[in-house]
């Protein structure tokens, strides 16, 4: 029997009734000490309370963590007894008490719902099972010497842990004092303090240490890796500062922009630049050197100074021009263009003689696909000299000429100053395409930009906005194409010597194609030189009956075509070279006939005319039709014609009205009939003076009944009492008819000199009749009715 004066343990003396503060964060196992910071009015009022009596309070999880003002009803069953053993206030009225947690409790009643939260409890006691005894042993062990592990891996278990780790002598205490240090979810530690049995509880822990420990062993990989990464970047920086002291010792440069500074300073000083334009420069190199590399001013100031040290400003090396050779190259790369050539070798050899290249600005004015970019490479081939081309059709903004100005994001210099940096020449051979399709718009005026570039007394000191410096392009080559002149302005004309490439007849074509389509037409399909062979006329008729035009692009199309269909035929080994290909072949290779000979153009019909004309396009054949109805009189013209074309031929009729007795047609043909002129091709626009007599012969045929001629046509402008006045193009005219097979053209008496211009080949079986008046005119082409 006990003494009445022994000591009572506190866990014997539980009281049944308890006041609960709920705990939102995680559950507090028994067998610990440790303080809790209260700062609810209402927890605090609990603490008051419970110290006026037993100091006992209850510690139980709230089911959701969230809950604002909880009831009994949204606590877990099971929770923890302490007892309070010290209270300290703190000065923003909260408290902060250390506590002893003595025991598992389950409420079996709650006794008040609201705040303060009453409880009636009963106590929990470790359960076992005397048969896993020694299981339970084992698991002590394990769990120990797990939790050893993970304490000296983990920083945060402080040395009085690891103490008490190794004097708690209960296992069901050790399960409850692992839980609460280990870094378990809430809901799981709340499941660990509601087991009982101390083998399942223990079981439960050690799984989580086991987790525990894989995250450690994650969680030390991934600072190795980081460790590594600051080891690595640490060792490279102390070896660059190394390297920078050494560089220092030695002179050399230390960083990137050191580097690029003494580059461009060692560039700068071989350039032979003038005292305006070193000033300036060496303005931007000591900007560059004090500006900071993250700043956006460092990178345009670069890109500045690169442009600079890249462009070739020292002097170019003296000319040495040989006219023979130029003469065999020219002669090598085309055929024909006899007038041409001997026009560019005049040029050359006033070069040579001068020793002056200022002033050389060509401009190659031609249909499409005679060859005038060519021409220009062939130049450049020549003279020995680099070659730049850029094409100017359709450009509207003349900062493409001249550069962006610096203030500009992403600012470039124009397309003079970008050639010049990729030739790396002062003196190169520079083609323009497409001047004469220059475009105009709010952002400038290119032509108008072009003024200065091919001005010889100006672009001594032409100024890129980019650049802003004086630079001299004077020693350039300009070449410049264009398909008509009409477009280009008459100051950007006047600063260009022209010459013309009027195109080539059939004859000419089939020799260009032998020598210089075919074979490179085989090459790009995959077959050999003498893989395939044409006649003469089979050339003549691709020409003729497909790709008539004054260059040779759409004849080229055409052999590419059939070298294609063969090449299809060789891979499918329906067929192996050589072939030979003849005129009956062409409808299978190329489908049917593009052109066909109209009937019409013969002038078989009285009323049809056949008229020559100019277009940019080269020269092309007109057919004039006119008819008669009866009527109150009338004179209408249509076919897309131009305001100088309607008055030519309000002309034509006015002359034949009054020249209508003379050839016996009756006052009151006119007067009783409604007179249609059309020309076809309606859909074609059509302008111009030298139309005038073909109109007036057609409605003189009509009026007197006579055909004209056969294969004959006529060019002229018609004045009011009938002379015949000069006309232009009668080059690409000529070729115009010998393409349409016609035998005598009737021109100007003016226009006569123009004929030593044509070349003797494309006049041949070509008769001309010059003539001054219309009357001249009516006596070569009226045939007997």
């Amino acid at each position: 029997m006990s003494s009445p004066h022994a000591i009572i343990p506190a866990d014997r003396i539980l009281p049944a009734k308890l006041l609960v503060i709920p705990l939102s964060g995680k559950p507090i196992f028994p067998g610990i000490f440790t303080p809790m910071m209260v700062n609810s009015q209402e927890d605090i009022a609990v603490i008051e309370q419970s110290l006026a009596g037993d100091s006992m309070i209850g510690l139980t999880l709230l089911r959701d963590e969230e809950t604002s003002n909880p009831g009994g009803e949204d606590l877990h069953a099971v929770g923890t007894v302490a007892k309070i053993m010290k209270k300290i206030n703190l000065p923003d009225g909260g408290l902060n008490i250390f506590i002893s947690t003595l025991k598992r409790f389950r409420i079996k009643k709650t006794l008040n719902h609201a705040h303060p939260i009453a409880v009636a409890v009963e106590y929990i006691e470790d359960s076992y099972d005397s048969a896993s005894g020694d299981e339970i042993k084992a698991l002590t062990r394990s769990l120990i010497g797990e939790m050893k592990q993970v304490s000296e891996n983990n920083p945060l278990f402080s040395e009085e842990m690891r103490l008490n780790m190794v004097n708690i002598d209960h296992p069901g205490k050790i399960a409850d004092f692992f839980s609460s240090i280990l870094n378990v979810d809430r809901n799981d530690q709340q499941k660990i303090l509601e087991t009982a049995d101390v083998k399942e509880r223990m079981e439960l822990v050690l799984v989580h240490i086991k987790r525990e420990q894989e995250l450690l062993r994650l969680q030390k990989k991934i600072q190795q890796q980081i460790n590594a990464k600051i080891e690595k970047s640490q060792r490279e920086y102390f070896l660059k500062e190394e390297l920078k002291a050494i560089k220092q010792e030695l002179g050399m440069p230390v960083d990137a922009r050191s580097s690029d500074h003494q580059r461009f300073r060692e560039a700068i000083d071989r350039l032979q630049l003038s005292p305006e334009v070193r000033e300036q420069v060496e303005l931007e190199l000591d900007k560059f050197s004090l500006t900071e590399p993250s700043s956006p001013e460092f990178q345009v100031t670069r890109n500045y100074l690169e442009t600079i040290v890249n462009l070739p400003w020292n002097d170019p090396r003296p000319e040495k021009i040989d006219i023979r050779r130029a003469e065999r190259v020219l002669n090598a790369d085309h055929y024909g263009l006899e007038d041409v050539k001997q026009r560019i070798l005049e040029f050359l050899s006033v070069r040579r003689l001068k020793q002056d290249s200022r002033g050389s600005i060509i401009c190659l004015v031609g249909p499409p696909g005679v060859g005038k970019t060519s021409v220009g490479r062939s130049i450049a081939k020549a003279l020995g000299k680099q070659f730049f081309r850029f094409s100017v059709g359709g450009m509207r903004d003349e900062a493409e000429i001249k550069g962006h100005r610096r203030t500009y994001v992403g600012a470039m210099p124009g397309k003079i100053i970008q050639g010049l940096k990729s030739v790396r020449t002062r003196d190169p051979v520079f083609m323009i395409d497409e001047i004469d399709k220059l475009g105009v718009s709010f952002q400038g005026d290119p032509s108008s930009a072009l003024l200065e570039v091919l001005d010889p007394e100006q672009n001594i000191e032409f100024r890129d906005h980019y650049l802003d410096l004086p630079f001299d392009i004077s020693s350039i080559f300009f070449v410049t194409t264009a398909n008509t002149l009409d477009s280009i302005p008459a100051p950007l004309r006047d600063r260009m010597e022209i010459i013309r490439l009027s195109g080539y007849i059939d004859e000419e074509k089939v020799a260009i194609a032998r020598k210089y389509l075919i074979p490179k037409s085989l090459q790009r399909a995959g077959l050999g030189k003498r893989d395939v062979k044409y006649s003469k006329k089979c050339l003549l008729e691709i020409a003729n009956g497909y790709a008539r035009e004054a260059g040779v692009r759409n004849l080229e199309k055409a052999l590419d075509r059939i070298h294609r269909k063969l090449a299809h035929r060789v891979v499918l080994e329906e067929q192996q070279p050589p072939f030979n290909v003849e005129i009956d072949q062409l409808e299978e290779l190329l489908g049917r006939r593009t052109f066909r000979d109209d009937l019409e153009k013969r002038g078989t019909v009285a009323g049809t005319a056949l008229g020559l004309a100019w277009t940019p396009y080269g020269g092309d054949v007109l057919v004039i039709e006119a008819v008669s109805n009866p009527g109150k009189e009338d004179f209408r013209i249509t076919g897309q014609m131009g305001e100088v074309m309607q008055e030519s031929a309000r002309i034509a009729y006015t002359w034949v009205r009054h020249v209508a007795e003379r050839f016996e047609i009756p006052a009151e043909y006119f007067e009783k009939r409604q007179i249609h002129l059309h020309i076809p091709a309606g859909a074609t626009p059509k302008d111009g003076p030298s139309a005038g007599i073909t109109m007036a012969a057609s409605l003189l045929s009509l009026a007197t009944g006579r055909r004209l001629r056969a294969r004959l046509a006529m060019t002229g402008e018609l004045s009011l009492v009938g002379t015949v006045l000069p006309i232009g193009g009668l080059k690409e005219k000529t070729i115009a008819a010998r393409r349409h097979r016609i035998k005598e053209i009737i021109i100007p008496k003016e226009n006569e000199r123009d004929l030593d211009d044509i070349p003797q080949h494309i006049k041949r079986g070509v008769t001309f009749h010059p003539v001054r008046t219309m009357d001249e005119v009516v006596d070569k082409i009226l045939q007997t009715r």
